[in-house]
């Protein structure tokens, strides 16, 4: 079997049609639908899916690269469709350990369905560990939803709101419920998108606000009710995974296009006091030295941790903190890089028409995704000290 190539997937003639939008959409404030219909069209949305329910039937490790190639083109774009790889990634962890309950994403995933990740909400650190959105239970086994969810990616474009809520009135409550709402006529009036995303950067992921009243998830869309607090379910474990690598394979891209685009610049600009070009500059060439010996170890990270996933290994209580690390050195690495191509682009990427300075304003979205800097130290301490003493 010939290796995995990413360029089979994302042709370099696909990657520029994407980057020569990106400065479009991101300039209009608006949603990338030519990107995702060319998306679908590649199979993308079904990357993860496996062979025998229509999908490409690739591992974590894959779609990491891929990831990882589609956001050195355009990052608001794989950023946005990287939260409904975020669910039929789950899919797939929890089908590899035996459990089916996400087959109707697969199945969805395979026909063209966008699926939304509606879990942040403002003000809940707690993230998966809670929700301040309310799930009251329905007499049929469904769910009706009412709560309010932020950064919600893929806000014109998503069919299916995968969401988490609390039921507090069920005999076992608190109890937390993961489910999945349509976007259909009959949510009309239940599901609200506001129109809301005006942001420093990441702008053509429009993750919107959405407002649940109501909102209803039916019996077979409801995939699992867990205990409040952290928790070892396997849909804990397939949302962190799967949303910390993927996040860090978007960071990781970012940090090779400014690392490319440096390269390119420091071999176009001429010093008038040598006459040389930038590239022959001792500076310029340490700067950039240091951006690639901290962009190459991203990669093999990303790379080991996805086959690890892919392949059930048990890292035990090390997991959360592995992969809280991985994100958060992807993010800050990636912007620590990005600074540094644009001091060898020099003052020309100051200007918003540089892709510089496109990247400089999205790189910084990664300090907010979870897990956060905080959070991210306070996981691996815990990992290496033990919790704090009361």
């Amino acid at each position: 079997m010939a290796p995995f190539d990413p360029r089979d997937i994302l042709t370099d003639e696909l990657l520029e049609r994407f980057r020569e939008r990106a400065a479009v959409h991101d300039r209009e404030n608006t949603f990338p639908d030519d990107d995702l219909a060319d998306l679908k069209d590649a199979g993308y949305l079904a990357i993860l899916v496996p062979r025998e329910l229509g999908g490409a039937g690739l591992g974590l490790t894959e779609a990491s690269a891929l990831q990882q190639r589609l956001a050195t083109a355009a990052p608001a774009t794989a950023l946005s469709v990287n939260m409904h790889l975020v669910w039929t990634g789950v899919a797939k962890v929890l089908d590899d350990r035996g459990l089916d309950a996400l087959r109707f994403v697969q199945e969805g995933a395979a026909a063209g369905e966008v699926f939304a990740f509606g879990i942040s909400e403002a003000g809940n650190d707690l993230v998966l560990f809670g929700s301040d959105t309310d799930a009251a239970p329905l007499p049929d086994g469904g769910y009706a939803f009412t709560g309010t969810k932020i950064f919600t990616s893929l806000a014109p474009a998503w069919t299916h709101l995968g969401l988490h809520g609390l039921d507090t009135t069920s005999e076992d409550a608190p109890t937390l419920v993961y489910a999945f709402v349509p976007r259909s006529e009959e949510a009309q009036g239940r599901v609200v998108t506001r129109d809301d995303w005006d942001t420093l950067g990441m702008r053509a992921t429009q993750s919107r606000t959405t407002e649940l009243h109501g909102a209803i998830a039916a019996a077979g869309h409801v995939v699992r009710r867990i205990d409040p607090g952290p928790n070892p379910d396997p849909i804990v474990f397939g949302i962190f995974s799967v949303f910390e690598l993927l996040l860090a394979s978007v960071y990781t891209g970012v940090a090779r296009r400014a690392l490319d685009v440096a390269v390119e610049t420091a071999a176009k600009r001429r010093s008038k006091r040598t006459g040389l070009a930038y590239s022959q500059d001792p500076d310029i060439r340490r700067r950039i030295a240091d951006m690639a010996l901290a962009y190459d170890a991203l990669p093999p990270q990303l790379d080991a941790l996805s086959r690890d996933v892919d392949a059930l290994a048990d890292h035990g209580a090390r997991w959360f903190s592995l992969l809280a690390g991985v994100k958060h050195r992807a993010a800050s690495t990636a912007k620590r890089i990005v600074d540094d191509a644009m001091l060898v682009a020099g003052g020309s990427s100051y200007f918003s028409r540089s892709e510089l300075s496109r990247l400089y304003r999205d790189v910084l979205a990664g300090l907010f995704h979870p897990s956060d800097p905080e959070s991210a130290h306070s996981t691996v301490a815990a990992a290496w000290l033990g919790p704090i003493e009361e």
